[in-house]
């Protein structure tokens, strides 16, 4: 609706700019009733887009059956959540949530052409339902940090975690409150600032290789 000359447009959250030059998208995965969607909610600065539906008993039954702490459950993702972070003027950051149910995992797939990288979200007390998470993403070689978030469970050690989870050592494995927005963007930040290593590295290694001596180039040397 167009705005009335002298009226005040009003306002409901930051500005946005309609075009950005640096699009990065990033993914949060994890098994069913983990905080996928909580977190997106915490950190967008849009009101974010979700897909939540109320459950039906017959979907309560099927993705909730022996899920200690979840029987308060009463709604569920069915497509993906959708938050965004504006970075600089030209840059933003996407945010897709991915619906945890067994059911739903062929969306995965799409979810994760083009990612940056991902965040692993879990819940100690049901460990294995993040196995098939990491199992995608290594599958498909996108990097990827752990988050834990806390839902006041038996305490784990990190050492504890990482084996229960056979994580490489450098994989990040951190501690989170996904309701919390500080403790969500520590989350975000940890995966960015792992992104950035990785790439110095790779770009050292690249470095290193083309600077290697070669047969056919050590001919040519003095």
């Amino acid at each position: 609706m167009a705005v009335p000359p002298g009226a005040a447009a009003s306002t409901t959250g930051p500005s946005l700019a309609s075009t950005v030059d640096n699009g990065l998208k990033i993914v949060i995965v994890g098994g069913f009733g983990v905080g996928k969607t909580t977190m997106v909610r915490s950190v967008s600065e849009i009101r974010p887009l979700n897909t939540e539906e109320t459950m039906s008993p017959a979907g309560r039954d099927m993705d909730m059956l022996d899920l200690d702490g979840l029987r308060r459950k009463t709604s569920t993702t069915v497509a993906f959540d959708f938050g965004r972070i504006s970075l600089d003027e030209k840059s933003v950051l996407y945010l897709f949530g991915a619906p945890g149910q067994e059911r739903f995992w062929f969306l995965w797939e799409r979810l994760f052409s083009g990612t940056l990288g991902a965040v692993v979200l879990v819940d100690t007390r049901r460990l294995s339902d993040s196995w098939y998470a990491l199992d995608r993403l290594e599958h498909h070689g996108t990097p990827f940090i752990v988050a834990c978030n806390d839902f006041g469970g038996p305490f784990h050690a990190v050492d504890q975690i990482r084996t229960a989870l056979a994580l490489a050592p450098d994989v990040p494995l951190v501690e989170c409150d996904a309701r919390d927005r500080s403790s969500s963007k520590y989350v975000l930040i940890t995966l960015v600032e792992y992104l950035y290593e990785l790439a110095s590295r790779r770009a050292a290694d690249g470095a290193g290789a083309s600077g290697a001596r070669t047969p056919e180039n050590a001919q040519g040397g003095g």
